[in-house]
């Protein structure tokens, strides 16, 4: 309501108030009233000049000029105009008042039109108000929220990361602000374009980006919206949605998760799911059918396209996919610096370093991680956030929360400690390991102690050696426990280690090709499809005595990576006694303090440290770096995260000590 109409009404109710006082303030100028037996005395005694009859009302003038009002009884009195014309009383007659016939009809029909408009006011409540969403009756109405041209802020100046996959869809904006520059040579665009990626790439700020480079308007929506559980719904959304973006063209439609409507249609065990079905066939005709949608280009998303009906890919509908993969080292570095700039930095914080030690994250993994860092600097109460809340950031994400309530005995802490030094020392020792970042015992997420790994460069595959390597620093903790406490001491900390190093041993044999005893050949099926009628759904058997030759040579692998992780344990008997100490002592060591022990010098104190026992650092000893102060790596790829490489590990469900 705006000010005209609010200042209006307060007249009104200034104007109603005022009347009111004036009438009840008035004079009184109403006639005396006096009942009919007064009247008719009057009349007969000629004290009255005048009358004026209307219907059962009688009012009139006395003689000496004052006023009066009687009503006649029901009763007919024929003497009364005997009486009044003999006493020489005028008598004057009003014509009585009859209702027009609108005003009839208006007081006929004023029920009906009362039950009207309730009905319509409930029918419009049930079809969801004023905007027609969100009512009962809205169901086949297409859920999709509309952005106009002016509220899309979002540029490719705000995306960052996917340079490959801007320079894919910059056309796009090329074509929503001049079409005739591809029309006039022939060429059409694309009228459908599928983001595929890992969750948190960035594939819906991308999309945005789109529209608000085109300044057109934007439609989002997910895929979820679509289905409901009466039939023919999904398809009348689709409708409703296309009608409306025609309106609006040339615009932007963004599906977020097609694969929710946009399955394999048929596929499964247990039959196809109608609705769904129905609504895909809906958006194939709309896509590309007898009508043509100009200037409405659909955008969607997914992580799994595997599972896409062939006919939504087809040219003609999603005829180009763009790939959204997680960002190199350059690419996460970008990215930091676009979250980076939201938040107040102190001079110390080196985006290029951040960047360094968080390979495999994605662009929502690095907007948490700068997110965890301004929160650690608010607790601490600073102003800015600087490079020690990001690194505390950078381990709570990749190595879990600190349990700081959680008590250790002296000897499980220590048993903690030979474990972690195993894996340490033998990651430091095999050749074409990754590097160790920083060991801790301090209880993290589920694990008891972590030993972290990280890659000096992003790569894109492994090695035979790097998968060996892998294996026998796995074997590290348990090793590092027998030689300790002996074959009965060894505890339950294990298992996940021999789990992961009994996983890669057998992709090595049965998948990756890596055995010279099974060949380069594939003994796994792919289980991808299992359920989608893909290949995989055939159940292809092997044989027994292949089975049985696969077994060994994975036993085999197992107990030469077993073998060479203690050898080498064993010839650094030493260190792994020092580690565990400089464990016991410090909680957390980085690389540099790897470094001092495994050349054999005593590990320097972490800055900042108070020794408990009242020492001090020798004069000679160098300052402790920041433990992200190692070599740049090269950053010539995008990373991708190996299904068997982790870049952490999770604690055993038992409860014993983790590994790295």
């Amino acid at each position: 309501m705006n000010d005209m109409a609010k200042n209006l009404i307060l007249w009104l109710v200034i104007a109603a108030v005022l009347l009111t006082v004036f009438n009840n303030f008035s004079v009184d100028s109403t006639p005396q009233t006096m009942n009919y037996s007064q009247f008719v005395q009057q009349v007969q005694n000629q004290q009255v000049r005048s009358v004026t009859i209307d219907g059962y009302t009688i009012t009139g003038e006395r003689t000496d000029g004052s006023h009066f009002q009687t009503i006649r009884p029901s009763a007919e009195d024929p003497k009364l105009m005997d009486d009044l014309l003999s006493n020489n009383v005028t008598v004057v007659g009003k014509e009585p008042q009859e209702q027009s016939l609108w005003t009839r009809l208006l007081i006929a029909s004023f029920p009906i039109l009362i039950i009207l408009a309730i009905f319509l006011f409930f029918m419009r409540q049930m079809q969801g108000g004023a905007g027609g969403k969100g009512g009962p009756m809205s169901f086949g109405k297409s859920k999709a929220k509309l952005l106009s041209h002016d509220q899309v802020k979002t540029t490719f100046a705000d995306v960052a990361g996917c340079d490959e996959a801007k320079e894919e869809v910059e056309e796009l904006v090329d074509f929503l602000r001049d079409p005739s520059k591809f029309q006039r040579l022939g060429g059409t665009i694309p009228r459908g374009v599928l983001m595929v990626g890992p969750p948190g790439t960035g594939k819906t700020l991308l999309a945005r980006s789109i529209a608000g480079e085109a300044k057109v308007p934007f439609f989002s929506i997910s895929g979820s919206d679509f289905v409901e559980m009466f039939v023919g719904v999904g398809a009348s959304r689709v409708r409703d949605m296309f009608e409306q973006a025609k309106k609006q063209a040339p615009c932007i439609i963004f599906i977020d998760e097609i694969d929710a409507v946009g399955r394999s249609r048929g596929a499964g065990m247990g039959g196809g799911n109608d609705e769904r079905e129905q609504t895909l066939n809906q958006l194939l005709v709309e896509m590309d059918g007898f009508e043509a949608n100009e200037g409405i280009i659909v955008i969607a998303a997914t992580n799994r396209p595997d599972v896409l009906d062939p006919a939504l890919l087809r040219p003609g509908r999603f005829d180009r996919q763009v790939t959204v993969g997680l960002p190199d080292i350059r690419g996460r570095e970008h990215i930091l610096g676009v979250h980076l700039r939201k938040v107040p930095l102190a001079e110390d914080v080196k985006p290029q370093l951040i960047a360094r030690g968080t390979p495999g994250f994605s662009g929502a993994d690095l907007a948490n991680l700068v997110n965890e860092a301004a929160l650690f600097a608010a607790r601490r109460n600073k102003r800015l956030v600087s490079m020690e809340e990001l690194e505390l950031a950078k381990d709570k994400i990749m190595m879990g929360a600190e349990r700081k309530s959680m008590v250790m005995s002296e000897k499980e802490k220590r048993n903690t400690a030979y474990h972690e030094s195993g894996h340490a020392i033998i990651g430091l020792v095999m050749p074409e390991h990754d590097p160790v970042y920083k060991v801790t015992i301090i209880p993290r997420g589920r694990a008891l102690g972590v030993t972290m790994f990280l890659p000096e460069e992003d790569r894109y595959s492994l090695s035979r050696q790097q998968i060996i390597s892998q294996i026998c620093s796995l074997f590290g903790g348990r090793i590092a426990e027998e030689m300790t406490l002996g074959p009965n001491g060894v505890t339950t900390g294990a298992s996940n280690d021999i789990k992961r190093a009994t996983e890669l041993a057998h992709n090595m044999v049965a998948k990756w090709g890596l055995s010279d005893e099974m060949g380069p050949l594939m003994y796994d099926e792919d289980e991808s499809h299992q359920f989608l009628g893909g290949p995989g759904s055939g159940g292809k058997l092997k044989s027994g005595e292949t089975t049985t030759k696969l077994d060994k040579e994975v036993r085999r692998i197992i107990d030469e990576c077993y073998a060479k992780a203690r050898q080498i344990l064993e010839d650094n008997r030493d260190k792994l006694d020092a580690m565990a100490e400089a464990l016991m002592m410090y909680e957390t060591i980085d690389a540099d303090q790897l470094k001092d022990i495994m050349e054999g010098r005593k590990p320097r104190p972490p800055e900042g440290w108070n020794d408990p026992s009242g020492g001090t650092p020798a004069a000679d000893e160098p300052k402790a770096d920041s433990p992200s102060s190692v070599p740049e790596p090269a950053d010539d790829g995008d990373e991708e995260e190996d299904e068997d490489g982790p870049r952490r590990r999770p604690s055993d469900p038992l409860g014993g000590p983790a590994g790295h």
